[in-house]
């Protein structure tokens, strides 16, 4: 049997109004408050709430030209996606690839954090992002610093 690829972060959660959706996820569900951050050149912002140690990525697009806009038009709100932590993401991006997975997009922010996606077409309908360091892991200490 193959090792797990790695830990799961967070899920990620589209969603129209990031102050709607927080209501809920935080006063009703009881999710802890972890951050909310805008990110203009993504075209979206987000707000993390923690749940016993499972982590929601609410994410509320920023304008029609984003990606988020495009995804909920079409798909509506809803998982958005699931992030695994691997400490290697760009080796076993690589790998993956090797063995006929389609990785979507890869981009390394850091000598320490590189993401990539893997195509729902790969995973039965879940877009898959596989990470390491900030600011793709949502526990990346730089992102305490973000919290408002």
């Amino acid at each position: 049997m193959p090792q797990a690829i790695g830990k799961l972060d967070h899920i990620g959660i589209a969603v129209r109004s990031l102050a709607q959706a927080r209501t809920f996820y935080q006063d009703v569900l009881g999710g802890r408050f972890l951050f909310e951050v805008e990110n203009p050149e993504a075209g979206f912002k987000l707000c993390e709430l923690e749940f016993d140690g499972t982590i929601l990525e609410l994410m509320e697009p920023l304008g029609e030209n984003s990606f988020l806009h495009r995804f909920l038009e079409t798909r509506g709100e809803g998982l958005h996606h699931l992030t695994f932590a691997v400490p290697d993401s760009k080796g076993k991006a690589a790998e993956l690839k090797a063995r006929g997975v389609r990785v979507v997009e890869e981009k390394e922010w850091s000598p320490t954090s590189y993401e990539a996606f893997i195509s729902p077409r790969s995973t039965c309908g879940v877009l898959i992002q596989l990470g390491s360091g900030y600011p793709t892991l949502s526990r990346a200490p730089e992102w305490e610093q973000k919290k408002s």
